[in-house]
């Protein structure tokens, strides 16, 4: 072979090896013959592992038949069905794991013989910013329709609530004065619910700012202290010096912690310890955990529990957590997740960025 016509195949070789795209090739009878780094990388086996041996053993039972349906059915009648074009489907990793994939299938022909390349891509970041874009979409029509809904009922609902004040300061009779009351109540309740579902569906920006834990202890803490008291709950507060600064948006954290503490202390009808810890994640991050002694999240909510409307309480409105996950999930490098068990307790943790005072003036504000 002339060593310019090698040189040129290696180069080939070498870029469609450490090509982003998943490369896999078989011969007629099904076997590996090829198979690159990113398809190493997607579907979680080493080279060593597959290549010399059948396709089968990589693919799910479902994609396997009708592959081998298609590379048979081209071998007899060298007419195409796939080859040529891309097809989206369920793909299998080596640990189980189900992913979306578009593969475009090709064929060469050799000696003789009949060569399959499968191109893979992995779509599973795609989906997941293409299901963020239309719930997106969804939240600002949604927003709309909130925004002028809560601008019509909020005016009559002050009204409502002012007039039910004055007569509960005029009325002497006890029964009259008690549903005076309850309805005073129930306003309230519908303007917290007006307020959750403007901070859910119409969320402002958040800031990125230093924060000092300590400082969201002291206002946190005054929030909930007459309810730590009546419900006989303990308040335990420890955060490693080296996490006390984040980078976040100080009010919004504070909203935040209070609809954990108050989710924690609701859940401790008999009284226990809320503990609330802060350390350092060694990946630039500080975990924040929220820690209680309750009844636990049973299993069949615990992947409904940030859901809006979701709620196990008969007074709650179901946002609380809504919220608190979508300012957390709005801060940068932000997340909140949760680990339960019945019996035994809840623990909230909340992840971000950590803030180092070698943060330049121009860094931080390009955060903003």
């Amino acid at each position: 072979m002339d060593s310019s016509v090698h040189k040129d195949l290696q180069i080939l070789k070498h870029a469609v090896d450490n090509a982003v795209e998943g490369f896999v090739t078989i011969d007629e009878n099904h076997n590996v013959i090829f198979f690159n780094k990113a398809a190493e990388r997607i579907f979680g086996y080493s080279k060593d592992e597959v290549l010399g041996r059948d396709l089968d053993e990589v693919m799910s039972p479902a994609c396997s038949k009708n592959h081998h349906e298609a590379v048979a059915r081209y071998v007899e009648t060298r007419t195409p069905t796939r080859i040529g074009h891309e097809s989206e489907m369920i793909a299998t990793r080596k640990n189980g794991e189900t992913f979306p994939a578009l593969i475009s299938f090709s064929v060469t022909e050799l000696e003789g013989r009949l060569f399959f390349t499968g191109i893979v891509r992995d779509l599973t970041e795609t989906k997941k910013l293409q299901e963020k874009l239309i719930r997106s979409e969804k939240l600002a029509g949604l927003g709309q329709s909130v925004a002028e809904i809560t601008h019509e009922i909020k005016n009559p609902l002050m009204l409502i609530g002012g007039f039910a004040q004055q007569l509960s300061r005029t009325i002497t009779d006890r029964k009259d004065l008690r549903k005076v009351q309850i309805i005073t109540r129930e306003i309230e309740r519908l303007e917290r619910l007006l307020a959750e579902l403007r901070d859910y569906y119409l969320p402002s920006s958040i800031a990125a700012e230093k924060v000092d834990l300590e400082d969201l202890k002291e206002d946190t803490l005054s929030l909930i202290k007459k309810e730590c008291d009546v419900n006989h709950v303990q308040v335990r507060f420890d955060v490693a010096e080296r996490a006390r600064f984040v980078i976040g948006d100080a009010n919004k954290l504070k909203q935040v912690l209070f609809n954990l503490y108050k989710n924690s202390i609701d859940s401790m009808e008999h009284g226990g310890t809320l503990t609330i810890s802060a350390r350092p994640a060694g990946d630039g991050s500080v975990k924040i955990t929220i820690a209680d002694e309750g009844c636990g999240i049973p299993e069949t909510d615990r992947d409904s529990i940030f859901s809006p409307f979701f709620t196990t309480k008969s007074s709650g409105t179901g946002l609380g957590l809504a919220v608190s996950k979508r300012i957390i999930d709005q801060h940068k490098g932000g997340s909140l997740s949760v680990e339960s068990e019945e019996g035994k307790g809840t623990t909230f943790t909340i992840t971000l960025p950590s803030y180092h005072d070698d943060l330049g003036a121009g860094e931080e504000e390009s955060r903003q």
